[in-house]
């Protein structure tokens, strides 16, 4: 999962790209108005993490400027500006959510996954692509890079739920529970075998599914 934090002070900007980079976010950082511009014309973000004081323009003014460009990425205001009509004004200029300084880190995350879930899980949208992945939920079908390939119901069901997760770490208790619907018991190997059966037929160049050890896996296309 892509995130471009737009923030200004150097102890928020650390803090943030450690611990949401602790937590699987790859974090891309812009300190003013004119990096962010930059940085958002030129790559595609899952979220954006702006602030509203910034050198060269007020956050307001670039969430405006993104959304009339037809930016899509959910905005999430980080922002010391904590009067109802700073809140009113940033959701009306096109926010996705706004949370006021300081605050607590798990709140911030939450709010993020739930954002970028919100925007995966979007209804009107039968296909579902990450990189070069395309699921077609509705006709069962999966391809990369253009090239079908051939999953059976379990397999596409687990990748099914790694992408809606991309970016995060999911245990096998997790998958255990979303994929095998919390059978009676977790065997031993069962999921580690459907990983590795998912793997070979997507292709390992790159692997798109890390094993991250003690956590469990992580589905990261680049």
């Amino acid at each position: 999962m892509k995130l471009l934090i737009v923030e200004d002070e150097r102890a928020t900007v650390e803090f943030l790209r450690r611990g949401l980079g602790e937590e699987g976010f790859a974090v891309d950082v812009a300190r003013d108005a004119a990096a962010a511009s930059e940085a958002v014309a030129g790559g595609d973000y899952d979220a954006i993490v702006l602030d509203v004081m910034l050198p060269g323009a007020d956050g307001f003014s670039l969430c405006k400027r993104w959304r009339e460009a037809g930016v899509e990425a959910p905005i999430l205001f980080l922002t010391a500006r904590d009067e109802v009509r700073d809140r009113v004004r940033g959701l009306s200029l096109g926010g996705d959510d706004y949370l006021v300084k300081p605050f607590a880190f798990a709140e911030l995350l939450a709010r993020l996954r739930a954002l970028v879930r919100r925007r995966r899980h979007d209804a009107g949208a039968p296909q579902l692509r990450i990189g070069d992945v395309c699921i077609d939920r509705a006709r069962r079908r999966v391809t990369r890079g253009g090239v079908e390939v051939e999953l059976t119901a379990r397999e596409f069901k687990l990748l099914e739920y790694l992408a809606h997760r991309a970016g995060v770490i999911v245990s096998r208790g997790d998958l255990w529970e979303h994929v095998w619907d919390g059978a009676d018991a977790v065997e031993s190997n069962v999921v580690d075998v459907y990983i590795r059966y998912l793997r070979n037929k997507l292709g390992r160049q790159p692997d798109l599914i890390k094993t991250v050890r003690g956590g469990g896996y992580l589905f990261e296309p680049p």
